[in-house]
């Protein structure tokens, strides 16, 4: 499967905005959930948004919330994730990862990246 780098998190004012990126370096032939994952101390890691490996149009993108907006660069294998009008609870460290079947699912992930910090200060 792929290695993943996140990166792009940072400390931010409550409204601000963050675009965090991940980096596939290789992955497999097919088509595969790439997704967005956010945890916050103490609690599960949580699905945010996912599109899919290859995909060319945001038809089949998904997202937890309009301020979510999943985007690809399949060019540099490159998913993003634009935050907007953040707010202290959407604080947290965001993974991204690769997987197969329901894409809503935690257990569905396989290859996650070390994740990338946001903390959003009221």
């Amino acid at each position: 499967q792929g290695q993943l780098v996140e990166s792009g998190g940072e400390s931010v004012q409550a409204g601000g905005s963050l675009r965090l990126s991940c980096v596939a370096s290789l992955y497999s032939p097919g088509t595969y959930c790439w997704g967005w994952f956010r945890q916050a101390p103490g609690k599960e890691r949580e699905w945010v948004g996912n599109s899919f490996t290859g995909q060319s149009s945001a038809d089949r993108v998904n997202a937890k919330s309009d301020r979510f907006t999943i985007s690809q660069d399949n060019s540099k294998r490159t998913l993003y994730l634009q935050i907007n009008e953040l707010k202290p609870e959407d604080s947290g460290r965001y993974y991204c990862g690769l997987g197969g079947g329901n894409c809503f699912r935690l257990s569905s992930y396989k290859d996650w990246g070390q994740g990338t910090q946001v903390t959003v200060s009221s």
